[in-house]
């Protein structure tokens, strides 16, 4: 009998995620060049807007932690809006349903994404917004989110953001699935805006996924 589990519940770890899915870091260094080659310049109309987005995050983060939703409105709303990822051939969703299957275990694993970007029936970006646990145990959850991908064939890509830190994530689930990550990303870095960087992946990966749809 299948039994269903919650992914929250389950999935707590990398190694849970790898064991569950024989998934696997790539040893690849090509596999995920999009968040450090040939990123797009931003202009200084969106650099000045990140400077604000920053400068706002900040004033609200030293009065109190932020919550998920503060978070979502402060940061990943506005970063999402300037990456061109509101409008077409985009479409956004929230509290997405997703099972997973295990195989070999008859196990589903079941879940809701935070945020859902998507062109036609193209999954595009993955997002989970955390406030009250770290990136150790919200990565294997992500990961195993994008695990259900209905296009294997495709890239998917994944973002965490805790309001303090920004991590991107490359997975192909086809045949062997693969993963790798970038950098993480510290917004409280003095003299530095590190949501510059955040948004030109976004930016990138907006590109790469639109020509995508066109092909």
């Amino acid at each position: 009998m299948i039994q269903t589990y919650p992914i929250s519940k389950t999935i707590s770890t990398l190694g849970d995620l790898e064991q569950r899915f024989k998934l696997s870091p790539t040893d690849n260094d090509l596999f995920f060049p999009e968040w450090q080659q040939d990123l797009p310049e931003l202009t200084a109309e969106e650099k000045e807007k990140l400077d604000q987005i920053q400068g706002r995050f900040l004033r609200h983060r030293k009065r109190s932690p932020l919550t998920e939703g503060v978070i979502n409105q402060l940061l990943i709303g506005p970063l999402l809006a300037l990456a061109g990822l509101y409008d077409e051939p985009f479409y956004l969703t929230t509290e997405a349903s997703v099972e997973v299957e295990v195989e070999d275990k008859d196990e589903i694993l079941r879940g809701r994404i935070d945020t859902l970007v998507i062109a036609q029936q193209l999954w595009v970006l993955l997002i989970e917004s955390k406030s009250t646990i770290g990136f150790s145990v919200a990565l294997p959850q992500l990961m195993t989110y994008m695990m259900a991908n209905p296009n294997p064939e495709r890239p998917v890509y994944g973002m965490i953001g805790s309001g303090d830190e920004f991590m991107f994530v490359k997975m192909l689930t086809a045949d062997v699935p693969q993963y790798d990550l970038s950098n993480v990303f510290y917004l409280l870095l003095p003299r530095r805006n590190q949501l510059y960087d955040v948004l030109s992946i976004l930016k990138q990966i907006a590109k790469i996924m639109g020509a995508n749809i066109e092909q």
